[in-house]
């Protein structure tokens, strides 16, 4: 049975939501998943795991989009971690009003790939909360990574 760990950081809970949908649709495929918000989690925990799943928002001062304080530390610590033979995919909401639209998440996907994690599929961005059609992207998200994640044990 392949393992998944979802690392998440939400403010207004949008989300959280979104690692929820994500983390049910990975049991329906019959993984084993562990989700840890944020600041509870350590970057080595990835290293266990057949999938690394990161959610967030973007943190918008003056239209500039940031890393949520409480992730820069879990962000960091990504830049140590070997996760060669990992799928990761991310996902994230974030604010059409501002100009750097759910930019953490594509800084989230540079750090994964960077550790040598194969991108199970293109992230996932989401404007304020998940929608039908948002819920949608979100299981195609992770029925992509599942395959991804069976072709490299299958190799």
């Amino acid at each position: 049975m392949a393992t998944a760990r979802i690392v998440y950081a939400s403010m207004t809970g949008n989300t959280e939501e979104i690692a929820e949908i994500i983390e049910e649709e990975l049991e329906n495929h019959g993984v084993s998943v562990t989700t840890t918000e944020v600041s509870q989690a350590i970057a080595d925990d990835f290293a266990d795991v057949d999938i690394c799943i990161v959610a967030t928002y973007t943190f918008s001062d003056s239209g500039s989009g940031m890393l949520p304080d409480e992730a820069v530390d879990f962000y960091e610590e990504l830049k140590e971690v070997d996760l060669h033979g990992k799928v990761f995919g991310c996902a994230g909401s974030g604010d059409h009003f501002y100009t750097d639209f759910a930019t953490s998440v594509d800084d989230f996907a540079d750090v994964l790939a960077a550790d040598g994690a194969v991108k199970g599929a293109d992230s996932v961005k989401v404007d304020l909360a998940p929608e039908a059609e948002d819920i949608e992207r979100l299981e195609q998200f992770v029925s992509q990574i599942v395959a991804k994640q069976a072709e490299i044990a299958a190799s």
